[in-house]
């Protein structure tokens, strides 16, 4: 009996280990910064490649000065960087949100629909820990709402505008319903937002990708990494849940996901647009995987974006 004891404490420790072990790994892997994350000639690079048409629209704005970037400080003492671009006679002021491990200048082809087709001032944050803004570790979208709550009150000071649409993509569309669940800064007249393919909660996404990656079951995983999470950066998996806070949303949203998307699933669309109230609409992008639903749909994307926001687009 004795000796069963002890071989059970020992399996037992070793278990334990190993779960403290992964979790410190999942935790890394999941919220640490892009090592390359202030390479930005090579972002440039990739976004001409992949997006040719953005090419004659920001070179034309870099020939006149007009593509801008400014650096600010966070109300918790970090710099944090945006690149901007104001627009004639605008009210209306687009702010766009990038994804996981992304940067500002990846997204530059929302910009272009903003600026160029619809109208709008631009400004798009690197948010904490992306780009070349400071931070020493993701937030997954819940700890950057408050980021994009602060750059809301600088574009209002920058463009002289009171009318906003934050449009976001996978983790920025997380970020984006986050923001929709706050009290707004007292400088918003009017708000739309977009969400493209974010997801549910922190917790349901990576306990997806846990399963599909690892074909692991949430526990223990799930609770020793989010239970470290809270220790480290002060925060759980299952308290960053964007389905909590667009409940509380009374502004315009738009849902766009793609029906293709293993990495968010596109059933967590449905959960999100069932449990918003007030105006709301949903676009299901056919055969378009994760965050590729403007790369199948150019035209319509921003003909969708029109209508939503009710602004014609400029003929080109």
């Amino acid at each position: 009996m004795k000796r069963l004891l002890i071989t059970l404490s020992v399996v037992l420790l070793v278990l334990l280990v190993s779960t403290v072990g992964a979790s410190y790994y999942m935790l890394d892997y999941s919220l640490a910064p892009d090592a390359e994350r202030s390479d930005t000639a090579l972002r440039f690079r990739q976004l001409t490649d992949e997006y040719p048409e953005v090419k004659p629209w920001l070179d034309s704005l870099k020939a006149c000065h007009a593509f801008r970037d400014t650096f600010v400080v966070m109300p918790t003492g970090e710099k944090h960087h945006a690149y901007y671009v104001s627009h004639p006679d605008s009210r209306t002021t687009a702010l766009i949100i990038h994804g996981w491990r992304d940067c500002a200048i990846d997204f530059l082809y929302l910009a272009r629909i903003y600026s160029q087709l619809l109208g709008c001032h631009v400004l798009l944050p690197d948010l904490h820990g992306h780009g070349l803004s400071e931070g020493a570790a993701v937030g997954m979208g819940w700890h950057e709402r408050h980021d994009v709550l602060h750059w809301i009150e600088v574009a209002s000071g920058l463009f002289k505008s009171n009318d906003f649409v934050v449009h976001g993509v996978s983790m920025g569309a997380a970020t984006t319903m986050n923001v929709s669940g706050e009290k707004l800064p007292a400088c918003v007249r009017s708000m739309h937002f977009v969400e493209d393919c974010g997801y549910t909660s922190v917790w349901d996404e990576f306990s997806h990708e846990l399963n599909a990656d690892f074909h692991l079951p949430p526990f223990p995983l799930m609770f020793t990494t989010s239970l470290l999470c809270r220790l480290h950066y002060g925060w759980s998996f299952g308290e960053a849940a964007p389905l909590r806070q667009v409940r509380r949303c009374r502004y315009p949203m738009l849902f766009i996901h793609g029906d293709r998307d293993d990495f968010v699933p596109t059933r967590m669309v449905y959960a999100l647009y069932e449990a918003k109230p007030g105006p709301k609409s949903l676009w299901i992008t056919k055969g378009c995987v994760h965050a590729r639903s403007y790369a199948g749909y150019p035209d319509e994307y921003a003909h969708r974006l029109s209508l939503f926001l009710n602004m014609p687009l400029v003929e080109q």
